[in-house]
């Protein structure tokens, strides 16, 4: 095995965890929680991931509170689900690895059919991406008690999650999500001390970062996920976007996931191959909605073909930037070529589709030095996410 490969398959330390290697399950959204639950679906996927080799699978949008949800068959931290993230943790630690969740809010962006609040909340007024099919068209500006509650809020999550048994946290600062809007200059307007120049809008995020510490302590690890442009007119840009990996890494995170793109204006940045809009006509019911997304799909769904390793410039120039946090690559990772390439550069690697596509990519690739995982980036997979059965990988699975 190559010196690359070997240091991948290696232990590792993320702050105080031990890891068995440096292969982490990106936070993919499941689309298992029916109601808001884990369901049987999802345990199966994580234990299997676990069983598959991996050194820490993620546990994808973890909301920190109901009104934090996307869609409402998406988990909020909160008591009641306790005992299923317990159980979780437990078949994920029985097979030797670790447990990250991704604790995310969808600020102003939300389709949340049980939404309870007035209205979405964000940096600014503006129109809800992806409010109108269920009555929410418009969202409302934060105020500054808007603001402390959230700090609180995911104060709260972090704690309740270490308490169940995780063994990370990941904030989500990227990809059009509540903290990533207070990030982008496109979608904070605020004149106030929480907008304008870069140091006002990284406030926010920087206030959680250090709420959320505070909640689960010096050697629990934090990483954060952040956006290396929104791939949008008037949005991040990658020399912003170094900077807020500067101030991240100087506010104590642990580790940095830089990605791009956002779920809202221009989510291919991030997937990359196959155009997500066909999978997502297939699954859409509502005709309204149908009619919506041909009419806007060619602008949303830009053609951005996928290769290997596709964030690996940006992820690069974060790296030379930060001096403490570790560097966890994702972006176009599915060949043992381009996990060996990766391991010269960073400290951990993210993987996605691939791993949708062979829960043991791990183990095969320890086995077989000519291991093919053949994902195909259909991203089929990702159009799932309002399917009854949840997220697979159709090559697998067909529907």
């Amino acid at each position: 095995m190559s010196a690359g490969l070997d240091k991948c398959f290696s232990p590792a330390r993320l702050n105080g965890l031990e890891l068995r290697n440096r292969v982490i399950k990106a936070a993919t959204f499941e689309g298992m929680c029916p109601g808001g639950v884990p369901s049987e679906r999802l345990y199966d996927h994580h234990r299997g991931v676990a069983e598959g080799g991996i050194g820490m699978t993620t546990l994808a949008y973890c909301a920190v509170e109901a009104d934090g949800r996307v869609k409402s068959d998406m988990m909020h931290m909160h008591e009641g689900v306790r005992p299923h993230l317990e159980r979780l943790a437990r078949e994920v630690h029985e097979a030797g690895c670790a447990l990250s969740g991704q604790m995310g809010h969808c600020g102003n962006f939300s389709q949340n059919d049980k939404f309870q609040g007035k209205r979405p909340l964000g940096p600014s007024r503006m129109l809800n991406m992806g409010g109108i099919p269920v009555g929410l068209p418009f969202a409302g500006a934060m105020t500054h008690a808007d603001i402390d509650r959230m700090v609180g809020l995911f104060r709260d999550a972090g704690a309740f999650m270490k308490s169940v048994g995780f063994d990370a946290v990941e904030i989500h600062f990227g990809h059009g999500y509540g903290l990533s809007q207070f990030i982008s200059p496109k979608t904070n307007k605020r004149k106030d001390e929480y907008g304008g120049s870069l140091v006002n809008r990284m406030r926010l995020p920087l206030r959680v970062l250090e709420a959320v510490r505070e909640a689960v302590g010096d050697d629990f690890p934090i990483l954060g996920k952040i956006g290396l442009t929104d791939g949008v007119k008037g949005g991040l840009q990658i020399d912003e976007a170094i900077e807020v990996a500067g101030l991240l890494d100087e506010g104590g995170i642990d580790a940095l996931i830089p990605s791009g793109g956002t779920s809202s204006m221009n989510p291919m940045l991030l997937f990359r191959g196959d155009s997500l809009m066909d999978g997502l006509l297939a699954q859409e019911k509502n005709p309204l909605m149908r009619l919506a997304l041909r009419a806007v799909g060619p602008r949303l769904f830009r053609d951005y073909p996928y290769h290997e390793l596709y964030f690996q410039d940006g992820a690069k120039r974060v790296r030379d930037r930060i001096k403490r946090a570790k560097l966890v690559y994702i972006g176009g990772v599915s060949t043992l070529e381009s996990l060996e390439t990766a391991m010269q550069e960073f400290d951990f690697v993210q993987m996605g589709r691939a791993i949708w596509k062979d829960p043991a990519f791990v183990n095969h690739a320890q086995e077989n030095p000519y291991y093919k995982n053949n994902c195909n980036h259909c991203n089929i997979c990702a159009s799932l996410i309002g399917h009854p059965d949840g997220v697979r990988c159709v090559l697998n699975q067909p529907i």
